[in-house]
C-alpha cells in the first residue's frame, strides 16, 4: 500500500512538471503575439490620458473634416479629448487622433513640423514601418489580414491633416 501511494505521488509530480514545462514552452513560442511589441502600443485609455496630460503648442488655422483623400482612402478623424485645464484656447488644434481600419495614430504639429506621439494597431494588425518625425510629414504602416494601411500626417496651418490608403491583402 505504501509503495502504491509513493508511485501515485511521483506520477502526479511528474505530470505536473510536464504540464508546467509545456505551458512555459508554449508562452515562449507565442511570445510577442500575446503582449505586442514593447514600447509602441498604447491602449485607448493611455492615449486619452497622454493627450489630456500635456497641452500641445497652440496653433491657429482650420483642418478640413475627414473625407475622401487624394490617395484613395478615406481619412477618419476623431475628435480629441478636451485640453487640460488651464491650457490656452485652441491648444487642441495642434494635436489630432486619427482612426483608420488598421489602427489609431496621435499626431502633433508645431508650425509645419509634425510628429507621431502614439500609434496603436487595430485588432488583427501590427505596426510595420514608422517615420515618427518631427519632419514635414510623419508616417506609420499597419500590416494585417485586411492588407496594409499607410497613414501619413502633414501639418497645414499648424494642424495635423491625415491621409491614409489601403493596399490589398498583405499577410
Amino acid at each position: 500500500m505504501r509503495r502504491r501511494t509513493l508511485l501515485a505521488v511521483a506520477g502526479w509530480l511528474l505530470a505536473a512538471l510536464v504540464a508546467t514545462g509545456t505551458g512555459l514552452a508554449a508562452v515562449q513560442v507565442i511570445g510577442a503575439g500575446l503582449t505586442g511589441p514593447a514600447g509602441e502600443v498604447r491602449s485607448p485609455d493611455e492615449v486619452a490620458r497622454a493627450l489630456a496630460a500635456t497641452p500641445p503648442p497652440s496653433a491657429p488655422g482650420a483642418v478640413p473634416p475627414g473625407g475622401p483623400t487624394p490617395s484613395g482612402g478615406t481619412a477618419s478623424v476623431a475628435p480629441t479629448p478636451s485640453a487640460a485645464p488651464g491650457s490656452p484656447a485652441g491648444a487642441d488644434d495642434a494635436r489630432r487622433l486619427v482612426s483608420t481600419p488598421g489602427g489609431t495614430v496621435v499626431a502633433e504639429c508645431d508650425g509645419r513640423r509634425v510628429w507621431l506621439t502614439a500609434w496603436t494597431p487595430a485588432q488583427g494588425y501590427r505596426v510595420g514601418e514608422v517615420e515618427r518625425g518631427p519632419d514635414d510629414d510623419a508616417e506609420v504602416t499597419f500590416h494585417g489580414s485586411g492588407g496594409r494601411i499607410e497613414v501619413e500626417v502633414e501639418c497645414v496651418a499648424g494642424r495635423p491633416v491625415p491621409t491614409w490608403k489601403s493596399h490589398g491583402d498583405d499577410d
